[in-house]
């Protein structure tokens, strides 16, 4: 059997991606909630605000560090795998990863030092300044790098002459019209991310516990961006979608498994899209509603995948399900976050069980959302790599072999799977840790020994009134 190099690098580098993103998407959301901390221990001087930040930058060391060494590797495959397409937009892309390098690398491992190892070393000022640069630094560098990736989805400001993609315009290459969406869109995931993740470990700590206080205004405080981040979400995911529409019809299609360019589409809940018979095999869907959210018109006409040929039609199923498990996620957290709410009277959001239990679980949800949103991003431009201009059998490197893509993709395969098993191993240990000193740790370790989350481990007992309080107000 003849291995394909084109569908064996997509692979890999989808491989690679994926295992990527979800670090700096929880870096990003993580190091603002620091910068946060720093800023009210500074303002209260309160240890509680320092003790949250304390851990939570443990948290932000490890996660950082797998994040920088899962993706130093992709540049490296565009020379590799890709070198045609590294030839033609270098031009381009070369000084964009430059400028991402310069501008906000440099400015996170400067302070990241400062912000680790500074604290009660250095002024508590200095130290608040060096969370805040690292912040930014996030900021910049998936501003430098969503500006790259929404070139390839909606190029501007370049021409094509002799194969190589000439800057025209820099202003418009770098603001090019699908980067303001995206940027944004990706920024809130990761604030929703933060979110989740903090709001959820904070509940688990609350369930057996431990460090009441401290983790009831981490809650506290999660559940009120929530609750403002999600909806401002899906408003930003809605005007994405117009985008794309304008500008990625194609994309859009697959998105909707929708094959016929027509008014009245229904917004299908549950399709199979079968790419061979150019049509779906099983279709259950609520009549018009998708014309009226692609287009906000009952009547709206929605672009149909037979207005290309089928060797240009991007993988409709894989694109189709992504795009639902990614809204699904959505209405999940949508929900939580109105829970959330609701429990707040009587503070009742965190001393109920069932809710913490819930948050928990949802730690999960922004990251499935984030990588199926990558899905639909990256699959829906298919076979496409700059959208409309070159494809991705053009970009890939002409002396790559079939098996030579297998071996290094095995080979990434086998090199993540470590730095990922490492990399939760050393989390895991700081979460077990917790909030309390590190003497702490060593007086307790053989009084609370690892186990697997139980509901047993629920700390919460009813009085006379039915009202639940924590059975211990600190410590475990």
């Amino acid at each position: 059997m003849e291995l394909d190099p084109v569908l064996l690098s997509r692979m890999q580098f989808a491989f690679v991606v994926s295992f990527h993103a979800i670090f700096p998407v929880f870096t990003i959301g993580l190091a603002s909630y620091i910068a946060v901390l720093e800023g009210l221990a500074f303002k209260t001087r309160s240890p509680v605000w320092e003790k949250l930040s304390a851990f939570w930058t443990k948290v932000f060391a490890v996660v950082f560090g797998m994040g920088v060494v899962s993706g130093i590797v992709m540049s490296f495959q565009f020379g590799t795998n890709w070198s045609n397409f590294a030839q033609a937009s270098a031009n381009f892309l070369g000084p964009i990863l430059s400028y991402e390098v310069v501008t906000a690398f440099f400015l996170e491992a400067g302070f990241l030092g400062v912000m680790l190892f500074g604290r009660h070393k250095v002024p508590a000022g200095v130290h608040l300044f060096a969370a805040m640069m690292v912040a930014l630094g996030t900021f910049i560098s998936s501003f430098w790098i969503l500006s790259a990736n929404s070139w390839m989805q909606t190029p501007a400001g370049v021409e094509l002459r002799d194969g190589m993609f000439h800057v025209t315009s820099w202003s418009e290459a770098i603001f090019n019209a699908s980067f303001p969406y995206r940027f944004t869109h990706m920024v809130l995931a990761s604030f929703l991310t933060g979110g989740f993740v903090v709001a959820g470990v904070s509940a688990w700590y609350l369930l057996r516990g431990r460090e009441v206080e401290a983790n009831r205004k981490a809650l506290s405080m999660c559940l009120w961006l929530l609750l403002f981040i999600v909806p401002l979400q899906i408003f930003v995911g809605d005007m994405h979608g117009l985008n794309t529409l304008e500008h990625q019809p194609m994309k859009v299609a697959a998105m909707e498994g929708n094959w016929e360019t027509s008014s009245h589409v229904p917004l299908l809940l549950f399709a199979i899209p079968d790419k061979d018979s150019q049509r779906n095999l099983v279709e259950i869907g609520i009549p018009s509603l998708a014309s009226m959210v692609l287009t906000h018109s009952w009547d709206g006409v929605v672009p149909g995948l037979k207005e290309i040929p089928v060797d240009e039609q991007p993988p409709v199923g894989f694109v189709f399900w992504s795009f639902r498990t990614m809204v699904a996620m959505g209405m999940l957290m949508l929900l939580f976050a109105v829970t959330g709410l609701v429990l707040r009277k009587g503070g009742r959001y965190w001393r109920t069980p069932w809710f913490l239990q819930g948050l928990r679980f949802m730690s999960l949800a922004p990251f499935i959302a984030v990588l199926t949103g990558w899905f639909v991003t990256e699959g829906g431009r298919a076979p496409w790599l700059v959208y409309g201009v070159m494809t991705q059998a053009e970009a890939v490197t002409p002396s790559l072999t079939g098996g030579m893509a297998l071996f290094t993709l095995i080979g990434y395969i086998v090199v993540y799977a470590l730095v990922f098993t490492a990399g939760v191993y050393y989390l895991m240990r700081v979460l077990y840790v917790g909030l309390e000193d590190q003497h702490d740790e060593d007086e307790h370790e053989a009084e609370r020994p690892m186990r697997p989350f139980s509901a047993a481990h629920v700390p919460f007992e009813y009085d006379d009134d039915s009202q639940h309080t924590p059975a211990s107000q600190g410590g475990h």
